[in-house]
């Protein structure tokens, strides 16, 4: 049975303009993702990849090209309905990990449901299991300043999974991590990918890290490196 193919880009560009001069972050970028597939993006610094990043994840519309997710037609997509698209299908994890210092773990993980009306029974109850998938079942009630490092991006990462998203888009998520908590948050992403299918774009500077995915998008000067595989 083929694989769903659930981002598709044609010819994407993103032009930023400062007066006459044009710089373009990202030319003729096409690439496709399929569902219940782990893909790292790496490139040099500067290279484009959290741009690109950006443009599949809806934190930015393209100058010019084509972007579908999931079979929807993103690009043309009014204000309010990006902002719907993206809390219903995508998840996110960044560098930050954002995180509110008053709340717990837990509340930090259901804020978000939460603030959308679910039933504050299901969205306990969701924000408990994730925390509990993540590896931080015993860690629920605990404040930020009261976590690690590894284990406040575990938060982050429940987070972003509490909605069940279609697709998780992790921007440099271990740069702000040391080498041990880095790894655990890579073996994370690649239990996640294995157990349930979440389908993980990731941007990352670290070779080993980017070797941990199905496959890497190469990404050099704006452009897909076609000469590395």
């Amino acid at each position: 049975m083929a694989k769903k193919i659930i981002i598709n880009t044609r010819n994407i560009e993103r032009v930023y303009t400062n007066g006459m001069i044009k710089t373009y972050a990202l030319k003729d970028i096409s690439v496709q993702i399929n569902e219940g597939e782990f893909v790292a993006i790496m490139g040099p610094s500067g290279s484009g990849k959290s741009t690109l990043l950006h443009q599949l994840g809806l934190l930015d519309i393209p100058t010019k090209g084509e972007i579908t997710i999931d079979g929807e037609d993103v690009v043309h997509l009014s204000d309010s309905e990006r902002t719907r698209f993206r809390l219903e299908k995508l998840g996110y994890v960044f560098q930050s990990y954002n995180l509110i210092p008053e709340l717990t773990a837990l509340e930090n993980v259901y804020i978000t449901p939460m603030a959308r009306g679910q039933n504050s029974e299901e969205y306990k109850k969701n924000a408990t299991d994730i925390l509990d998938k993540v590896g931080l079942g015993d860690r629920i009630h605990h404040y930020p300043s009261e976590l690690s490092g590894g284990q406040q991006q575990r938060v982050s990462i429940a987070r972003a999974l509490v909605n069940k998203p279609k697709i998780l888009f992790a921007d440099e998520p271990t740069a702000n991590l040391d080498s041990d908590s880095s790894e655990d948050t890579v073996r994370l992403f690649r239990q996640l990918n294995k157990e349930i299918g979440q389908t993980i774009v990731m941007v990352t500077h670290e070779l080993e890290e980017g070797k941990k995915a199905d496959r890497i998008i190469w990404v050099k000067d704006g452009l897909l490196d076609k000469n590395k595989k």
